[in-house]
């Protein structure tokens, strides 16, 4: 027997089941997102198909006729029937991407500690972080956001201050017992030496007499300077649990440095996908809470 000769329309009988398990015309428009015009019409049209009422209309409620009691019963385990399918047969969304630039040393010290939350929050959001020296092209979709570490002054990009820096030199214990006037500078490569530059002329200290020992990354930097190696200018944000378990102490009894160098979100012009968008939220929070 052919089925389509005793279907009714399928839009009125799920019009009718809605109505029917909320017996309201009102609750049951805004749960399908029609008016209740158009669902009074697809009730009013599977009615007509049956050839009997289905509800008894009353001033300020419905109910539903012996019939429509009927119906209902045996139509509704057949709807959940169709809807458990469905959802058997739909593909699982696959994971989505999504492509973060930034230096080594952030993404080590900082957001690696902290990046179960948002996976935790997003788990269909796959983050590749990709460690670079050089700024990330995020115009060029070579990765949808950056994060980099500066003043914000890089030319023809997008760039949104997340939280600033709190900068002091910093050495071993060992080193500062024995430290000498020439002590050596510990640089990373890669960046311009702003945060040296900044500190010596808001304390007025000549540096020219200190050597320079330049290194790749901020990592190796922190590293080299708790093995004694010389004296690094400390990222508070990055070097907390060195200064909390004594590895790194202030090598000098100065005030900590404040100014405008910090961390700053790169973006795209161009709208952000969904991903980028759960991501740029999230770490707007944790770095405010931070």
């Amino acid at each position: 027997m052919a089925l389509h000769k005793d279907l009714p329309p399928l839009l009125a009988l799920r019009a009718f089941e809605a109505v029917a398990r909320h017996l309201s015309f009102i609750k049951a428009a805004n749960e399908l997102s029609v008016t209740q015009s158009a669902l009074s019409h697809h009730v009013q049209k599977l009615e007509q198909h049956l050839g009997k009422p289905l509800f008894i209309r009353r001033t300020r409620a419905i109910d539903l006729t012996v019939d429509g009691q009927h119906y209902y019963n045996e139509i509704r385990p057949a709807l959940d029937a169709i809807a458990t399918a469905t959802r058997h047969q739909k593909a699982v969304p696959g994971p989505s991407l999504l492509r973060v630039g930034l230096l080594a040393s952030f993404a080590t010290l900082w957001l690696a500690p902290r990046l179960a939350e948002f996976l935790n929050r997003y788990p269909h959001i796959q983050v590749e972080l990709l460690p670079a020296i050089q700024l990330a092209n995020v115009a060029g979709a070579e990765v949808d956001l950056a994060i980099r570490y500066g003043k914000g002054d890089w030319p023809d990009v997008h760039a949104t201050r997340l939280m600033t820096e709190t900068l002091s030199p910093v050495c071993s214990p060992a080193f500062k017992a024995g430290q000498s006037h020439d002590s050596p500078l510990l640089m990373a490569t890669s960046h311009r030496p702003f945060e040296w530059t900044d500190w010596s002329q808001h304390y007025q200290v000549d540096l020219e007499r200190h050597p320079r020992v330049m290194l790749h990354d901020y990592n190796i930097v922190v590293e080299a300077s708790v093995a004694g190696q010389g004296i690094a200018m400390g990222r508070h944000r990055l070097i907390q649990r060195k200064l909390r378990d004594g590895s790194l102490v202030e090598a000098f009894d100065w005030p900590h440095y404040h100014s405008e160098i910090g961390y700053w979100l790169i973006t795209p012009h161009s709208l952000p996908s969904e991903a980028a968008a759960c991501f740029i939220q999230w770490l707007q929070e944790t770095c405010a809470d931070a």
